[in-house]
This record gives C-alpha cells, sequence and structure tokens, in this order.
C-alpha cells in the first residue's frame, strides 16, 4: 500500500483531473453499480453531503437513535444541512420497515416533511450486526412508496457483503446514495466516498469545496484505498473469525453472546460487572490491549489487519483477567 501511494499519479482533484481519484471513483461506482462516487476525506463528511443531497434545510432525516449519522457525528446535520432529525428506538441492525413507515410525514404546512432515511451497514452501536437483505428490500418499497430518498451509512458494508455474501450490487441498487468508508478494517489511512446518480455526485463535489473537503495531489490518499480494495475485502473473514474467538472466549464472564458477533466488532456488556467501560479500557491499555469505551457501561473490541492471532491471544488473556478479578 505505501509503495502504491509513493508511486501514484497525481492531478488536482479540485480541478477534477487527479487519474487515481478519479480512478478510484469510477472503480467504486462500478462495484455498486451506481454511476459515479466522489471520494471524500471523512465518512462524516460523506454522510453529511449525501444527507444534504436529499434533505433541503428545515427538511427531516429518519434515522435509529443509535445511528452513526445523528450520534457521533457531532450534530451536523442540524449545524451545517440544517437537517431536523427524528429517530426510531436504538434495535441495531433489527429494524422494522412498517414501524419506519408510519413515521414519514408528508410534505404539507406546517409538518416538518420526511424527506430521507438513513440506515448502517454495519450497525456500530449494534455490534457490527448487519441488516438483512430482506429488510433493506422491504425500506426500498416504503421509500418508493413515500418518495423519500434512502441513504446508506456503509461505512463497514465490506463486513456485511463478507459476513451475508450479499453483492455489493445488490446494496448498490437499493440505495439513493451510499458512504463507504476505505479504512473500517481495509487499511487505508484516510478516506470515504459518496455513492449515487451522477447529478447527485455533481452536487455532492461543489458541498464538498464548501466543507473545505476539496484537496489537490490526493491521488496518493486514493492510491491507499484502490490498493486496500482490491487486497483487502476477501481477508476481511479473518478478523470475524478473531471476533468470534474474542467472544467466545469472553462469554463466560456474562459480557457478550457470541451468537450476536457476525462481523468484526464485539461490543462488552459491562452492566453486571464491577468494572464500567472507561475503567475497563484504561486497565487494558495499561497492558497493551486497546479497546474503546462506547457507553457507560459498553466497550468495544474490534479485530482488523493489523491485530494477529498473537494479539488475539494477547487480548483474550488481559480482558480474561481483569473480567475475573
Amino acid at each position: 500500500m505505501r509503495q502504491a501511494m509513493a508511486y501514484a499519479q497525481v492531478g488536482d482533484d479540485v480541478f477534477g483531473d487527479d487519474p487515481t481519484v478519479n480512478d478510484l471513483e469510477a472503480y467504486v461506482a462500478g462495484l455498486f453499480g451506481h454511476e459515479a462516487a466522489l471520494f471524500a476525506p471523512s465518512g462524516s463528511m460523506a454522510n453529511q453531503i449525501a444527507l444534504q443531497l436529499h434533505v433541503s434545510p428545515g427538511g427531516e432525516l429518519l434515522a435509529g437513535a443509535d445511528a452513526h449519522v445523528v450520534t457521533y457525528e457531532l450534530g451536523a446535520a442540524a449545524a451545517i444541512g440544517g437537517i431536523s432529525s427524528r429517530t426510531w428506538p436504538a434495535v441495531g441492525a433489527e429494524l422494522d420497515a412498517d414501524q419506519i413507515a408510519a413515521m414519514i410525514r408528508p410534505l404539507g404546512y406546517p409538518s416538518v416533511p420526511t424527506r430521507a432515511i438513513a440506515v448502517e451497514q454495519t450497525h456500530n452501536l449494534g455490534g457490527g450486526s448487519v441488516v438483512p437483505l430482506a429488510t433493506l428490500r422491504a425500506l426500498r418499497a416504503v421509500s418508493d412508496e413515500s418518495g423519500v430518498a434512502l441513504h446508506c451509512d456503509g461505512a463497514r458494508i465490506w463486513h456485511a457483503h463478507v459476513a451475508d455474501g450479499v453483492p455489493l450490487a445488490a446494496y448498490g441498487e437499493l440505495f439513493d446514495t451510499l458512504s463507504v468508508c476505505l479504512s473500517k478494517g481495509l487499511g487505508a489511512p484516510v478516506g470515504s466516498l459518496i455513492v449515487g446518480r451522477r447529478e447527485h455526485i455533481a452536487r455532492a463535489r461543489t458541498l464538498r469545496k464548501r466543507m473545505g473537503g476539496g484537496m489537490r495531489q490526493v491521488g496518493i490518499l486514493a492510491a491507499a484505498g484502490r490498493y486496500a480494495l482490491e487486497n483487502n475485502i476477501a481477508r476481511l473473514a479473518e478478523d470475524h473469525a478473531r471476533a468470534r474467538r474474542v467472544a467466545e472466549a469472553l462469554a463466560p464472564f456474562g459480557v457478550v453472546d457470541p451468537a450476536q458477533v457476525r462481523t468484526n466488532l464485539v461490543l462488552l456488556d459491562l452492566s453486571k460487572s464491577s468494572l464500567d467501560a472507561p475503567m475497563l479500557t484504561e486497565l487494558a491499555a495499561k497492558r497493551g490491549v486497546l479497546i474503546a469505551p462506547m457507553l457507560p457501561r459498553i466497550a468495544r473490541v474490534v479485530t482488523h489487519l493489523d491485530v494477529d492471532d498473537e494479539g488475539i491471544d494477547q487480548a483474550i488473556a488481559v480482558l480474561s483477567g481483569l473480567l475475573s478479578a
């Protein structure tokens, strides 16, 4: 990957003439069966650009209460896009299309009209859970019937693709726009893409520049992303297997159900433990194992290509010791 970055041909992406960026955008659009894509420096920016494509200021977005777009993007939809958000109860990937359909508000004074629905694949606070294809198809039908756009926060859609064997193009045909990340398990240092129709992506380029996301010789980063996509998707199955190993090892402590671990995220429920998430995170870090506190009593373990079997053994030993104390 570093070699690909070093030898990347570059231009000026603000003017649309960086050949490596253009190649990456065409490649990713093709993977999802869409017309075009746009490189952005982060997944949060990609999400927020996509939401602004669908929701004008004063319009409404529907999303899960624990969705990344409303939980971990610092209120950007409202602060930058003037978008009002309304959420359904937090249920991770277990969505109810009928419930979401019932929430949609039509155009017409004085209600706030619903203009887009956002779903997350895989679901971060759902422990890397995968939204079933049948559920997504039901949501697409809701979207078509109501005239409301459907956006996928697909930061980890590669993991869903590997876990369920669903072709990327099958996901692509269900969504008006997708954001896809190049660093979530794939090893690229930077970058996400917005995927959609050609006219959407043309407007997205303007929104990206307005938000400070226009970059110059960014082909150096795009080369890393292209390498990641060509070399590191199939190996995600290794991360999934290692995550299950962690879950199975920690299950006796009552903090995780291994049956719920489908991809590379393991959420540790510490509600019955003497340790809370910040405490466990601090103690594990002192022993060389890095995890993340997601909620006061929920900690997250992530497997990825920089963690080998020896690292998994160390993580299991350290976390087991802390949880048994």
